[in-house]
């Protein structure tokens, strides 16, 4: 009988302990006003205002309830809704919905807000009503959004109050053309509620501070998708970036990465026999190989089962020379297990966009 008795008490200490690190909602407005940045000359016809916007945000705060939540300093998660008016007839106003983080430094007193998500636009590119808008080649793109604020919860009982500076992005990632995306950064100011009453932290003070080794691991992965070339109504085509690299993990967070690539970037060909038909000056001719092969190094930062990477890559083989010989990439990744995972990545030369790419990738 007493030790039915110990086991049940210990069953209901367990529960009630468990309780007390759940994660509490959460709610915050923030408006924010600011402007475009001019990334292309060709967008020089298209900013005549500064962008204006409201981001509501719906969070969950983590309190220590999974052993990622004090690795990094028991960060928010949720969902986010972003109205954007560019105050341009051409540009017009963005909608987007997405998921994001916060991370918090400095005694939780700065934020760091990282998103990722869908847009839809009211005005985008028509070759006779909107032919200016060279920014927004399609209704639908994709979003990011990055934060730095200032954030002073519980101010006023559960009400508190952030303040800081926001950039926005959208693009479709050339997945059709004309496709220069826009860019804008911004002063923000915003209020958040929170629903309950914040728990205590709960701590590891074990776990994080045993030494954390792993040795290094090899990474085969495809990235496809389709895209358009900068030639505007030439179609979408398919295209394949055959990806190796090693990555060390250098602590429980981050692995640093370095590896080569394949791109087989089918638009490129017909691109490639447009530009040496419409432009005999420069030379290119209509046979030059389409492929292109890059080496490259990266970071990848590692939450759960999802991660942030960060590549930049240089092309060794690269015969057309159609974009700068310097691209980066952003992606974010989900383990499906501990080899296998899936994900999206955004490929870039500077701020001009080359592809939205799927991801699905193997680490033995």
């Amino acid at each position: 009988m007493k030790a039915i008795a110990c086991v049940l008490l210990f069953l209901i200490s367990a529960h009630v302990s468990a309780q007390q690190f759940d994660d509490t909602d959460a709610f915050e407005v923030n408006v924010f006003r600011g402007n475009t940045m001019l990334h292309s000359p060709e967008l020089v016809q298209v900013i005549t205002g500064h962008p204006e916007s409201v981001m509501l945000s719906y969070m969950r705060k983590t309190h220590g309830n999974e052993a990622w939540h004090d690795l990094y300093n028991f960060p928010d998660y949720g969902a986010y809704f972003l109205y954007q008016n560019f105050n341009s007839d051409i540009l017009g106003k963005n909608y987007a919905v997405g998921a994001f983080y916060n991370f918090y430094f400095l005694r939780r007193h700065l934020m760091v807000k990282v998103a990722q998500g869908v847009a839809m636009t009211t005005n985008q590119y028509d070759p006779v009503t909107n032919y200016k808008n060279v920014a927004f080649g399609s209704k639908y793109m994709a979003n990011s959004v990055f934060a730095v604020n200032y954030k002073k919860e519980h101010l006023i009982g559960k009400l508190g109050i952030q303040t800081g500076l926001t950039f926005t992005h959208f693009s479709n990632g050339r997945l059709k053309s004309p496709n220069s995306g826009i860019n804008t950064y911004n002063i923000n100011f915003g209020v958040h509620y929170n629903f309950e009453d914040a728990p205590n932290k709960a701590k590891d003070s074990v776990q994080f501070k045993m030494k954390f080794t792993e040795p290094i691991r090899y990474n085969v992965l495809l990235r496809a998708g389709f895209n358009e070339s900068l030639s505007v109504g030439s179609g979408q085509k398919p295209f394949y970036h055959i990806g190796f690299y090693a990555d060390k993990r250098i602590n429980r967070k981050s692995s640093l990465q370095l590896g080569t690539e394949l791109f087989l970037t089918t638009s490129f060909k017909e691109y490639i026999r447009f530009r040496s038909i419409a432009f005999p000056e420069e030379p290119i001719d209509a046979n030059t190989d389409y492929k292109r092969v890059g080496i490259f190094v990266g970071h990848e930062l590692f939450i759960n089962r999802i991660s942030i990477e960060v590549q930049l890559g240089y092309y060794v083989y690269d015969p057309a020379q159609l974009d700068t010989p310097i691209y980066d990439r952003l992606g974010m990744k989900y383990y499906l297990t501990k080899n296998i995972f899936t994900g999206v990545s955004v490929k870039t030369h500077g701020f001009l966009a080359e592809a939205l790419e799927g991801v699905i990738g193997v680490r033995l």
